[in-house]
């Protein structure tokens, strides 16, 4: 699932988490009040299976049939407890610190996120993260106004799309989530536009040409990639300069890339088409993949952005095992290797 079990004793335990909303609500049901008390003794699960049972959910794409089989339930009270655990996660997530999804707050802050971004990309200065969008596949509507809505003629299916800004720290900064397929993402990406708007100048987000850099509102906002045919310098050095910036913008785009997938690989679930009949249900369980990708990136550092852009192994090897591998003997790098000793292996006759 990509947690440790002190991130998941984390969003657990403690006042106002998980286990304190769990065991304070009732589970809703037609046949019970919704003010009565909690039958905790009646449950199933405590807290500590209950938040397993809806991290499993997320993190696979497995049926409820077989959560029934590895949570020894019934199928009618997982569907009830799933249902009841995502509304007590949501409720969880949006009260951490570490799960916020926020521009950052300062000046000061931009520039840390600069500084990341131009150890690696000098050329970038003011940028502070990456734009791109993610398109989900949903199940087809009956109604024939939500599936001409959700039909993606591009990819000839029915989807839901959304756009994510990423840091170099690997959390996403920003969101839209839930728009249906037939928008371009420029369109889903309106309310970042806004956001934007209330950067400081000099500060950018790196994306690709599909994204509009030029409105007065955003200008110099967002930065782009060339496209081709595009107009160069006609000076040499300008013209070398222009395209090592583009070089670098294209590296750096990647990472949004990588924080796409990363969420996707992430929450299994993300890859079954999403349920149509409830926009409420899409737009939760979207919000709690995201939250939770923020609070493993920060809690756990599982994050491909994060280790490239905030490397943790530097701090406790020699840095001639990073600037000089090129140059190291076999046998130098096998003494250094942490690794092989877990390994069996068949000793030689």
């Amino acid at each position: 699932m990509g947690f440790d079990v002190e991130t998941f004793r984390y969003i657990l335990e403690g006042p106002g988490r998980f286990a304190q909303r769990w065991e304070d609500t009732p589970i809703p049901r037609r046949d019970v009040s919704v003010n009565g008390e909690p039958r905790l003794g009646a449950r199933s699960l405590d807290a500590c299976g209950a938040l397993g049972l809806v991290l499993h959910y997320l993190s696979s794409a497995m049926l409820e049939i077989h959560l029934q089989q590895i949570f020894a339930l019934v199928p009618s009270t997982v569907t009830r407890y799933l249902s009841f655990s995502l509304d007590i996660l949501e409720e969880v997530l949006s009260e951490m610190e570490e799960a916020r999804v926020s521009l950052p707050r300062t000046v000061e802050e931009y520039e840390k996120e600069s500084e990341l971004i131009c150890e690696r990309h000098p050329l970038l200065k003011g940028a502070f993260g990456g734009l791109d969008g993610l398109s989900l596949t949903t199940e087809t509507s009956d109604d024939p106004e939500m599936e001409n809505a959700t039909y993606n003629g591009w990819k000839s299916d029915h989807h839901i799309n959304n756009v994510l800004a990423f840091s170099p720290q690997g959390t996403v900064t920003m969101a839209v989530l839930n728009a249906p397929g037939s928008w371009h993402d420029a369109r889903v990406a309106r309310p970042i536009y806004e956001a934007l708007a209330n950067v400081p100048d000099g500060f950018f987000l790196v994306a690709d040409t599909a994204f509009p850099r030029g409105s007065a509102s955003i200008q110099g906002k967002i930065r782009a990639p060339m496209k081709g045919g595009e107009y160069i310098p006609a000076d040499f050095l300008e013209q070398q300069h222009a395209l090592q910036v583009n070089r670098q913008l294209l590296s750096y785009r990647q990472t949004a890339e990588w924080g796409m997938r990363m969420i996707q690989g992430s929450f299994g679930r993300l890859r079954v088409p999403l349920p149509i009949n409830s926009d409420r249900k899409r737009q939760q369980l979207l919000k709690i993949c995201i939250r939770l990708s923020n609070v493993r990136a920060r809690c756990v550092g599982i994050n491909q952005i994060r280790n490239v852009y905030m490397p943790t192994w530097r701090a406790s090897e020699d840095d001639e095992l990073w600037t000089g591998l090129e140059e190291m003997i076999f046998r130098d790098i096998r003494r250094r290797d942490r690794v092989s000793r877990f390994h069996l292996v068949v000793a030689a006759n």
